[in-house]
């Protein structure tokens, strides 16, 4: 079946959203460019625009739209029943023609447009031709713009004009000046046209004294997510937030709950206690083992004297690290599908008879269904996941914690090279030379061109499989070339982490499947870059997928002090994941 749709990012698992009604009825006069245009550009253009059509089929103009692809026409005006862009929409959720594809479906509200629409003889002005636009998350996009620029004015007891903007339901009611939302119509809403004033408006929102105007990309964001249905995750409550809070787009209500939980969990506090131990993942039969890897200090980096030594590993930098544990192996399809796949997981726990509810693990976001099959045909039963952003990976971290109440998360560089060294100093873990590369790991010159299962070739001295080698692995670090001089000018330094502050490039280290020896070097660096998910059709491009990047997975540390809640969102939420 032709993929009509494209995914979108879902924030947050809630069971309903807040929406005000859009052109519900057949009684209701239903706007091509307020009601239907919208729903096309953000969720059907990525895959269905002029150019290269999936099965096909092109809908940015009506005459495309009606000239159909390869499955027939998708519009037939006057005849909703025959017409595939209402009828794939409307399939029960867990179909497998549903579009867009599971995960991402269209609200009643919508699917009620298309159908009068078409209905109402798919009114299209022939000038109108459809140009695709992003398609807008609240928790993602939406959120982050209120908290820091409306809602310290317009919140319970702040009620600036009488309008809040703390909850959907006083959101949509509107205040003195009238309705500050009104799904579809932008152009009708306070919250957008406040916005785009001039900027010595004396009606501009914020005002300048308060940050005003905001940048055009972000009054945007405010202006497509009200022409696509203005959608408000129900019982979301907002908080005013300033510069140095947690990262935009975080849901510390949350955090914080999941945090509680790691406290309540968490027995071992001393380094001394910490084993070695298998953690299965609650309600599945899947696990995973952890390795502890003492605390102490160590030299990162590579001496100007080793072969093949880049510019970016040195100068060397003397660095301490505390104690933590590391997965004995990468994380596996087995481990990461759980995540990426919520609702086939709840049904196999429902197959199993186990009931229990897991709504801490439910409510961290998960990916979209991606647009190809990620492992590319090089297998998924004990091979390492693949191709997720450093964002899902840190996602995935969330998740795992919710879920087994141990806080896990991504390691950063300095652990990632102190673990992989094990206390030696040499270019790999087992020596100088390459008489032990075959044994110890996977590379362009035995792996066969794919990547291998996990914990097949021998660990390091601390018991780590494949830290040279199948895989390259995410760590939490923004890359910095230089980094390392403006560490070495601090004499030694502790558990060190270079934020991420851009979208582009993140750190991973380790080397894979796919890399010649000189790249398997416990010292090598890179850093990600756009062209990672140069062929993702979306737009913007997916916050889950790296789909040029084939080469990239990752492995999780558990640290053994558990830091605070505002500390934990910023360890599993970088703020910058939108390109």
């Amino acid at each position: 079946m032709m993929n009509m749709f494209p995914k979108k990012s879902l924030a947050i698992s809630l069971t309903g959203f807040c929406l005000a009604t859009v052109a519900s009825s057949a009684a209701d006069a239903v706007s091509f460019t307020r009601d239907v245009k919208p729903i096309l550009e953000s969720a059907c253009l990525s895959c269905h625009g002029a150019e290269k059509p999936k099965g096909g089929l092109s809908i940015h103009t009506r005459a495309a739209a009606i000239s159909g692809g390869e499955s027939g026409t998708s519009l037939v005006p006057g005849e909703p029943d025959e017409s595939l862009l209402y009828t794939l929409t409307i399939l029960d959720p867990d179909d497998d023609d549903i579009m867009p594809p599971k995960g991402d479906p269209l609200t009643k509200d919508q699917t009620d447009a298309l159908k009068h629409w078409i209905e109402a003889g798919a009114e299209w002005p022939a000038e109108v031709v459809l140009e695709q636009t992003q398609k807008v998350d609240f928790v993602q996009d939406v959120q982050p713009v209120l908290e820091f620029n409306c809602v310290a004015c317009h919140r319970e007891g702040h009620a600036k004009g009488g309008l809040r903007l703390d909850n959907a339901e006083s959101a949509f009611a509107g205040g003195d000046s009238g309705h500050s939302i009104v799904p579809g119509r932008s152009s009708a809403s306070l919250v957008y046209t406040s916005t785009i004033l001039p900027e010595d408006h004396d009606d501009l929102m914020p005002p300048t004294s308060k940050g005003g105007p905001l940048a055009k990309d972000v009054t945007d964001i405010l202006r497509y997510w009200i022409d696509q249905g203005a959608r408000w995750p129900s019982g979301l409550t907002l908080t005013p937030k300033k510069a140095g809070d947690a990262p935009a787009g975080v849901n510390m209500e949350l955090v914080e709950q999941i945090h509680a939980k790691i406290v309540s969990t968490t027995k071992v506090t001393a380094e001394a206690d910490m084993k070695a131990y298998k953690e299965k993942i609650p309600s599945t039969r899947v696990s995973f083992e952890m390795l502890p890897i003492p605390g102490g200090p160590f030299t990162m980096g590579s001496p100007a004297t080793e072969a093949n030594r880049k510019d970016d590993e040195g100068p060397q930098v003397e660095v301490k690290i505390s104690p933590f544990w590391m997965g004995k192996c990468e994380v596996t399809w087995n481990e990461y599908e759980l995540f990426m796949y919520p609702e086939e997981t709840k049904r196999f726990q429902s197959i199993m008879g186990d009931k229990t509810e897991y709504p801490l693990a439910d409510a961290v976001s998960s990916p979209t269904k991606p647009y190809v099959e990620m492992s590319f045909g090089m297998g998924k039963d004990g091979y390492p996941a693949i191709s997720m952003t450093q964002h899902a990976a840190n996602k995935y971290c969330e998740w795992l914690s919710a879920r087994t109440g141990h806080f896990y998360r991504l390691p950063t560089e300095a652990e990632w090279e102190y673990a992989c060294r094990a206390g030696t100093t040499t270019t790999y873990s087992w020596g100088d030379s390459l008489d032990g590369l075959d044994a110890h790991a996977w590379h362009a010159d035995n792996s066969d061109f794919k990547y291998q299962k996990v914990g097949r070739k021998k660990p390091n001295p601390w018991g780590l499989h494949d830290m040279h080698g199948n895989v390259t692995e995410w760590v939490l670090d923004q890359y910095v070339a230089d980094t390392y001089g403006t560490l070495s000018a601090l004499g030694e330094v502790s558990d060190p982490w270079i934020k991420a502050t851009t979208p582009y490039p993140h750190s991973a280290r380790g080397g894979s499947w796919d890399d010649f020896p000189e790249m398997l070097r416990s010292a090598v660096r890179r850093g990600s870059a756009p062209a990672w998910k140069e062929q993702d059709p979306q737009l913007p491009k997916s916050i889950w997928y790296l789909t040029d990047a084939q080469f990239l997975g990752f492995r999780v540390v558990r640290p053994l002090e558990v830091v605070s809640p505002l500390e934990l969102s910023k360890y599993w939420t970088n703020g910058v994941e939108r390109d």
